[in-house]
């Protein structure tokens, strides 16, 4: 296991038309790890699931995509379900979590990660309900320092009951991190009224190395501390869904950055402009490629290496 990641697990059950809805696997760390173990990491998963036939559903998921599930606890409570709806600008969301077994997540002991596990994810809605979001605070804590920490809030303003008490956890979880990692559309929630370099620079003195800061068909923008600004661009690709192409971004990151040896913090601050491009460019390919099919359903690897050659192909005289 190189690559852990904590949080939740759940249906999506995307709008088709009137009240007709498809369902797929989901939940964004359920979709970041999957993303990372097609992009060939081996990849954990560290939550609860339900055993109803959702839950069964998702650890079948889990298991179908070669994800370690030894750190996957089980309970008889329901499972998280979310009902998404597109909308031209962006995607509408309903969850029902209330008394779920991800949100349950409460170990009287925490995981104990294999030493070449490298890379813990954590974020997203499983920060909004407790007692998952105080163990999982409880077991970032227990590994910093001993693995690299990504985090990505993935804001739901919808879930947020009060976005003034949010926004004061946020250095908490912030100063957790080493890699922070979130979208304009998030900005506006985390950072609101000030651009994203603005916001990039006030998380930086909270203990991130580095911030990225994803701008969907725009592009991707690396922040850190004593260095320009780093941009890249995605490839053009015919968008059907965006559902998990933030989570795909993100597994695109840790991945990159093993695939560049960078396994310390020694080694992420020594990382050159060349090697960040590299990272940012496998992950921005991954991000975009996701949004060509339904749902969240990240590419294989070779398939995202394809599509990174014929990009240099493309660009040489």
């Amino acid at each position: 296991m190189r690559i852990a990641l904590a949080g939740e697990a759940l249906i999506d059950f995307t709008a088709t038309q009137g009240l007709s809805f498809d369902g797929h696997e989901g939940g964004a760390l359920t979709n970041c790890a999957v993303a990372a173990a097609r992009l060939g990491q081996p990849t954990g998963f560290i939550t609860q699931l339900s055993t109803d036939l959702f839950g069964e559903r998702l650890l079948a998921w889990m298991h179908g995509n070669g994800i370690d599930t030894r750190f996957v606890l089980r309970s008889d409570a329901p499972s998280t379900l979310a009902f998404v709806e597109r909308t031209p600008q962006t995607n509408r969301y309903a969850f029902y979590m209330h008394g779920t077994a991800d949100t349950q997540w409460a170990p009287a002991e925490l995981p104990a990660l294999p030493d070449d596990c490298r890379y813990l994810h954590f974020g997203s809605i499983s920060l909004l309900h407790e007692p998952a979001a105080s163990r999982i605070v409880d077991l970032v804590r227990a590994q910093r320092g001993r693995r690299l920490v990504v985090f990505d809030p993935n804001v739901r303003p919808s879930l947020i009951p009060d976005v003034d008490a949010y926004r004061a956890r946020l250095p908490g979880w912030v100063g957790l991190c080493d890699v922070l990692k979130f979208s304009d559309e998030d900005a506006a929630t985390l950072a609101p009224g000030v651009s994203i370099a603005e916001a990039a620079a006030r998380f930086l003195p909270m203990g991130p190395r580095a911030v990225v800061i994803t701008r969907g068909a725009h592009g991707a923008t690396l922040y850190r501390s004593g260095h320009p600004p780093i941009d890249v661009q995605p490839p053009a690709v015919q968008v059907i869904d965006t559902i998990g192409a933030g989570d795909t971004f993100a597994a695109g990151l840790s991945v990159g950055l093993l695939e560049q040896g960078v396994e310390t913090l020694a080694q992420l601050d020594a990382l050159p402009d060349a090697g960040w491009r590299a990272v940012l460019a496998l992950a921005a390919t991954a991000a975009a490629l996701n949004c060509t099919r339904e749902g969240a359903d990240p590419p294989r690897r070779a398939e995202v290496q394809a599509v990174l050659e014929a990009t240099v192909a493309q660009a040489a005289p």
